[in-house]
């Protein structure tokens, strides 16, 4: 079975990739994989590469290392940056500011053991103040910043439940996992919440979709509720709460 970019990065600690961007800056300048991998033989030296690692990268079968990213840069006419993927995890996030596991640790106040498993796992178990230092040093957005810390399904699972649920949401829960005011949190509640409806009435009009049909509405709601959750809140007015560390529930 074919492992992701994303999931080959991790495990080798190699930076984030994009696969598709290498194809695109490749057609775009009229190049075969045949003369990519000729320019990093005889430009950077890289001897042992081939076409079909090259197709390779560019179907995210393997992921090329720091170095071959460069050379790849140069032999595509573009910036390294051109070619980094998203970081996803706590690790690719580190790779990509150019820090050092070791550093991090440091800077976090962690054993470097503890810290290096937390990345192994993909689990973090640091302190909120560590977090908070984390993010910091990371420069991590709020969405990043949940995710790389493993909060990412609970906090569906509570936006599901508070969407769904005929209770007042449990605004005090959500606010554990994503440090942002109430008052912004209760706003993008609301709206979710008609979001939600409206994803999953039944439309009035007697030559829509099947009662199957219109229902997938909902459930495609739900399955993306993170990523609407994120999306209303960044369209309200006061953005104080885009970053870690300097918002939360007050009292």
């Amino acid at each position: 079975m074919r492992r992701s970019t994303a999931s080959q990065s991790r495990q080798s600690g190699r930076p984030p990739f994009d696969a598709s961007a290498a194809r695109r800056l490749r057609t775009a300048l009229g190049m075969g994989p045949e003369h990519v991998a000729y320019g990093l033989r005889a430009s950077y030296g890289l001897t042992y590469v081939t076409p079909d690692l090259v197709l390779g990268w560019e179907r995210g079968l393997s992921t090329p290392t720091g170095p071959e990213v460069t050379a790849l840069a140069g032999v595509l006419w573009c910036s390294s940056g051109e070619l980094a993927g998203r970081p996803r995890s706590l690790r690719e996030h580190r790779l990509a500011r150019g820090l050092s596991a070791e550093d991090v640790a440091r800077a976090v106040g962690l054993e470097f053991i503890a810290y290096s498993g937390m990345e192994e796992s993909d689990t973090w178990r640091g302190t909120e103040r560590q977090a908070a230092l984390l993010a910091g040093l990371l420069e991590l957005t709020l969405p990043e910043f949940v995710a790389v810390t493993g909060r990412e399904p609970r906090l569906a699972q509570l936006l599901r439940g508070a969407v769904t649920s005929r209770r007042a949401p449990r605004v005090r829960a959500l606010a554990r996992l994503v440090p942002v005011d109430r008052r912004p949190l209760e706003a993008a509640l609301t709206a979710l919440r008609e979001g939600y409806r409206e994803a999953a009435a039944v439309a009035s009009d007697p030559y829509g979709g099947s009662a199957d049909d219109r229902g997938d509405g909902g459930r495609e709601f739900l399955d993306r509720i993170v990523e609407h959750f994120w999306w209303v809140l960044a369209t309200l007015p006061d953005e104080s709460w885009a970053r870690p560390g300097g918002a939360g529930e007050r009292s």
